[in-house]
């Protein structure tokens, strides 16, 4: 690096930038948190998104390396499987594993906000209320709003955790042959609730991810802590149906009667909720490089990606845990280190975004798709009888440590053999017939 590295600045105190402070200051370095938002311990709402996030392997493994799991766990659903509700209401339970694999239901803001106060307590000073307005990539120095006046800052490194509309990014992308790519799909999303029951207990099945799959379009549901759940609604911005053409509360209604009806009378404020709650664009973005000077980019600054994988949380939380083990391996070394942070995880970021991209169309779609769910039973009896050979992509990419863009490039070849595998005209009457072995040796040939 240019200068000895001492004082490190991080923007934006959300999820990454809250667990990146935490690492850096325990390794010793003096870390300035600065957020534009104010202090969400104290305020009324969390953090403006209240989308539920699915934790699952790397980022436990991360939370676990700082030694915050025990209160993350208070926070914790798992969720043991997808529950699929068709459209005539019937209920299929698809299980993530044969071991008992689970992903958890966390909230964003109760996460963020234990994150914040381990932070707090490690010594990292948070400056709540700090707008970045400009970032000099060369000075490593940055400009923010607050209280009305402008103050400049400068550090010895400074990371971008700011998210995928990322001030500093946007400083790298104006720099000479800076590589930058940003795709929204045509769908938005719009939460709503279903509410604990009179009871106070869960209207619908607790340990699940519930997806109601209607091809071009769908809802999710993730259940909270208070009993309620959290509903999304993927749905095209416009066209017939969509965003657009839902205009009225009777449409909803209707829309909602005639295309999830078992999820109607759970849905008790459906009509205000739809009206009164926000619609969210998805975007996907790539960037190359991640370091210029002395800033470097990390998490949805670096690689934002859509959330049908439920792997954006636990994919920044990954560039934190793999920051910190390059830091072991070259003992403070940051140059060797941000080298190589960048090289092991720009292609990652990539493969996690395709990956992301791939499953919107799955849980939408292929879920309900009768040669599909054929073939999610040929994988699940390869894994059992070859655990070692044969593991589902979906088990590599979410439960096991195995870097995205191997799991990736595993995943691409399975998905071949299986393509050939689902030609055969009979393999809907006698899938259970199939040679196992042959299709193992050709993963491995």
């Amino acid at each position: 690096m240019k200068r000895e590295i001492k004082h490190i600045g991080i923007l934006g105190a959300g999820l990454v930038g809250a667990l990146l402070s935490i690492y850096l200051r325990k390794r010793g370095y003096k870390v300035s948190l600065y957020e534009k938002r104010d202090d969400m311990r104290k305020a009324s709402s969390d953090s403006g998104r209240s989308i539920n996030l699915a934790l699952s392997r790397r980022g436990i493994k991360a939370l676990e390396d700082i030694g915050v799991i025990k209160e993350v766990e208070e926070i914790m659903l798992p969720m043991e499987g997808r529950m699929m509700h068709s459209q005539d209401g019937e209920l299929t339970f698809q299980p993530y594993g044969k071991e008992g694999q689970y992903i958890n239901s966390v909230s964003r803001g109760n996460l963020n906000k234990i994150l914040l106060s381990k932070a707090e307590a490690e010594g990292v000073e948070i400056k709540f209320e700090h707008a970045c307005k400009s970032v000099d990539l060369e000075g490593t120095s940055v400009t923010f709003e607050t209280s009305g006046t402008e103050k400049t800052m400068q550090f010895d490194l400074l990371f971008g955790s700011d998210g995928a509309f990322s001030k500093m990014r946007q400083a790298m992308v104006k720099t000479d042959r800076y590589n930058y790519e940003q795709y929204y799909i045509p769908h938005g999303y719009k939460e709503l609730t279903i509410p604990a029951t009179e009871n106070g207990d869960f209207a619908i099945a607790p340990n699940a991810l519930h997806i109601w799959p209607r091809g071009q379009y769908m809802l999710i549901a993730l259940p909270n802590l208070d009993k309620s759940f959290t509903c999304t609604l993927f749905f095209p911005f416009e066209g017939q149906p969509s965003f657009e053409s839902l205009q009225t509360p009777q449409q909803v209604l209707n829309f909602f009667r005639n295309t999830f009806p078992d999820s109607l009378p759970h849905l008790k404020n459906i009509q205000e909720e739809y009206f009164q709650n926000p619609t969210s664009s998805l975007v996907t973005v790539k960037c190359e490089p991640w370091v210029k000077d002395n800033c470097v980019l990390i998490g949805d600054a670096a690689h934002a990606i859509v959330p049908f994988y439920g792997q954006g949380m636990n994919a920044g939380f990954e560039d934190c845990y793999e920051l910190n083990q390059l830091l072991n391996n070259h003992q403070d070394d940051w140059e060797k280190t941000l080298i190589d942070y960048q090289i092991l995880r720009k292609k990652d970021g990539d493969a996690i975004a395709d990956l992301a991209l791939h499953n919107f169309v799955e849980m939408r779609d292929l879920v309900a798709d009768e040669k599909f769910l054929i073939q999610k039973k040929i994988e699940a009896k390869l894994h059992e009888q070859y655990p070692k050979k044969w593991i589902p992509l979906y088990s590599m990419v979410t439960f096991s440590d195995l870097r995205y863009s191997e799991a990736y490039e595993i995943g691409k070849k399975q998905q071949t053999i299986m393509d050939e595998v689902m030609q055969r005209p009979d393999i809907l009457e006698d899938w259970e017939s199939i040679d196992l072995e042959s299709i193992v040796q050709k993963l491995e040939g």
